[in-house]
């Protein structure tokens, strides 16, 4: 892929990670009673059965914690990473707090982050900039486990600062650059000392038959970095991606449970009646699309994917095609979450991880034609997939969370 495409995705993905935050986001302190109830799942999520009293439990703290308070220790640490992914896991983990109700959090953003975070330099701004924050969180139970929920500002194609070899800045892209979700990963673990840490969101499909709202479950991670970290050390030997594991059984009591749960809006994931997107739909028949798009859960060792088949985190908005071959290399491809596995392996007792990301859209037919860039019909209905079903598979990631947490019990 050329330089210019890479640089065209960059800003793609900056446009989408950035995408729907709003005024209220910039705010420190918000009174959520003051605000008009968002539309949003908070009504069918309050009509869905947990067994046996697991249903997770909002913990509000009075009086709400300063936003440069260190986070409370707890069990679990989930982040999320977009708006949409964050409005999706509110309605399910925290039900009756939206993502506006959510405790801010920029502990140290002055004093360390902010040297490590671009600035705008007539490019958009990074979200942590526009925000003013690291993050956002609220604590929750499940079952007898204590929980954090957090959304990240931070994030590994959004902030970097282009750098030497030796560290010095650089004002040319060198495949050298800081990475402050890095530290924010070990400063929220410092924290919060969890037993295990699950990063949740959207990824690109890269296996023909995984479908438009479909869980991927994986203990593994790579990078596969083309841009500002490209000669990065954790960028591996000939630039092949560092990769990593996370060695526990994930437990699958509440799989079922979870799916039945997402078959009650598989309405929500149904694809329109066209032909050209995903070479998916030559199998098939058009009268049976509409229930052709219900939910799977593909954990890593399982016949569903071979043991821990990593996920796939890349520097720029790269997606699966049925040309690229995406799917012999990992699971699903997004942005950010080898930073974790780097992270955990540094750490001399680090906590259990997982990947838990939802598929917004799926494997891209590569017959579609790149050329002009500017008209490039796979990046066209990559992005198209993700805009109209972002927040409705972010749902089926949220609950496949609560899924694993309550099989911690």
């Amino acid at each position: 892929m050329d330089h210019s495409e890479i640089t065209l995705r960059k800003e793609i993905a900056r446009d989408l990670i950035a995408n729907d935050i709003s005024e209220i986001d910039g705010f420190l302190e918000v009174d959520e009673l003051t605000l008009a109830r968002e539309a949003s799942l908070m009504a069918l999520a309050d009509n869905l059965e947990y067994p046996g009293g697991l249903g997770p439990k909002p913990k509000p703290i009075n009086p709400k914690p300063d936003p440069e308070s260190a986070l409370p220790k707890a069990d679990i640490l989930v982040v999320t990473w977009t708006v949409a992914e964050q409005n999706a896991m509110a309605d399910i983990l925290t039900p009756g707090v939206s993502r506006n109700g959510w405790y801010r959090y920029r502990r140290n953003f002055d004093s360390h982050f902010d040297a490590l975070i671009r600035t705008g330099n007539g490019v958009k701004q990074p979200p942590s900039r526009t925000v003013n924050r690291l993050g956002s969180w609220f604590p929750i139970t499940i079952g007898d486990l204590t929980v954090i929920c957090f959304k990240s500002e931070l994030h590994l194609n959004q902030d970097g600062i282009s750098l030497n070899a030796d560290g010095t800045p650089s004002d040319t892209n060198t495949g050298f650059a800081t990475l402050p979700v890095r530290d924010l990963f070990k400063q929220l673990i410092e924290e919060v000392r969890p037993s295990h840490v699950l990063t949740v969101g959207t990824a690109g499909a890269v296996f023909k038959e995984h479908g438009l709202g479909d869980v991927v479950v994986t203990r593994g991670a790579k990078f596969r970095l083309q841009d500002e970290f490209k000669n990065e050390p954790f960028n591996g030997i000939n630039h092949e991606g560092a990769q990593y594991k996370s060695d526990w059984n994930v437990p699958t009591t509440f799989f079922n449970t979870a799916l039945q749960m997402m078959a009650s809006f598989k309405k929500n994931l149904v694809e329109p009646e066209f032909t050209t997107p995903t070479i998916r739909y030559d199998q098939v028949p058009a009268p049976i699309r509409s229930w052709a798009n219900e939910a799977k859960i593909r954990l890593d060792g399982t016949h569903e994917l071979p043991e821990f088949h990593p996920i796939i985190s890349t520097d720029f908005f790269e997606f699966g095609t049925s040309g690229n071959k995406m799917e012999e290399q990992g699971s699903a491809m997004e942005m950010g979450d080898a930073v974790l596995g780097l992270v955990c392996e540094e750490m001399e007792q680090p906590p259990k991880w997982l990947v838990i990301r939802n598929l917004s859209d799926p494997q891209i037919n590569a017959s579609l034609p790149t050329k002009p860039a500017i008209l490039n019909m796979q990046t066209h209905w990559a992005v198209w997939y993700y805009e109209k079903y972002g927040y409705w598979t972010s749902v089926n990631s949220a609950l496949t969370t609560w899924a694993v947490i309550a099989g911690l019990n």
